[in-house]
């Protein structure tokens, strides 16, 4: 009996131990590393961790610390790891189909400003100006398009418009929405890069959605599939952000498996509940038509 006590004492013991140091490593990463690990959810941050760990053949935090502390290149592979960036070009294409008619409609009431919110490696941002450009009923000179992310390193890839194969799979299927894709994506061996045409409807600049206000108002937000990874606090305060970013009348959408925070939720009404699309709950019939029209004098 009492082997089995001193047995039982040691394992919490050492998961106690575990679990400090992963706080401690959690404090170094936000104070030296300037990433807002507090905003995440912890078994995020452990499964990003953790596999770097493992690569390095290290098994005790406090180890890992100090090599992150001597060590710039694992910095990098760290930070590189922990920043959401899985994406692809119209990631859910019905979402976009509908996205087609939102920009379309947009675009007969004058300039129209659109936002990818957390564009990590610009796919987002460029399917929008594909979208206008492939779309006559657009008017792809009225279309502004800002994509926004809070890594430089991840906001200078967006703006060279480079993927390769290994991370581009089925470019094709990917392009399926678009009538004819040749013109908007070209392929050098292994590399695809967008094209010009492009690239001269999105600018990039980096942003953090958790501390800093939106850049202006927009006619449509796109923040789509961010919140799976990031805690309830930083969920709320980013709704904050996105709320008041949508211009009066204008439209927000997210993620196909999140939901907006009951604390905002008054403040948008769904159009297509199923694929996350909402509108700005203020809007009052022409009233709305008006604001947006006054703002891009």
């Amino acid at each position: 009996m009492g082997l089995d006590i001193d047995i039982g004492s040691g394992s919490d013991d050492d998961a106690d131990e575990d679990d400090e140091g992963f706080e401690e490593l959690l404090e170094y990463v936000e104070s030296s590393l300037s990433f807002a690990t507090s905003s995440y959810n912890r078994s995020y941050l452990d499964r990003r961790i953790s596999a770097r760990m493992r690569r390095q053949r290290i098994d005790e935090y406090g180890v890992y610390q100090d090599l992150l502390a001597e060590d710039d290149d694992e910095r990098e592979a760290l930070l590189n790891a922990l920043s959401v960036n899985v994406t692809s070009f119209f990631r859910n294409p019905e979402v976009w189909e509908s996205l087609r008619e939102i920009i379309a409609e947009l675009s007969q009431d004058g300039r129209t400003r659109i936002w990818s919110a957390a564009s990590s490696d610009g796919r987002e941002a460029y399917s929008a100006a594909m979208l206008a450009l492939d779309d006559d009923r657009i008017n792809e000179r009225k279309v502004e398009i800002l994509g926004t992310d809070i890594k430089p390193e991840i906001l200078r890839a967006a703006r060279r418009g480079e993927y390769h194969a290994s991370e581009t799979n089925d470019l094709e299927e990917q392009l399926e929405p678009l009538a004819g894709n040749a013109q908007y994506v070209e392929r050098d061996g292994d590399t695809f890069s967008v094209t010009d045409e492009v690239k001269d409807l999105v600018s990039f600049r980096k942003h953090d959605l958790v501390q800093e206000d939106p850049p202006q108002t927009f006619d449509l937000v796109i923040c789509r599939n961010l919140f799976i990874y990031i805690n309830r606090e930083a969920k709320e305060a980013i709704f904050e952000t996105l709320s008041s970013a949508v211009e009066s009348g204008g439209y927000l959408t997210i993620g196909m498996t999140e939901t907006i925070p009951s604390s905002c939720r008054d403040r948008f009404d769904p159009v297509e509940k199923r694929l996350r699309i909402y509108r700005d709950a203020s809007d009052a019939g022409d009233g709305g038509s008006r604001s947006r029209n006054r703002s891009r004098r």
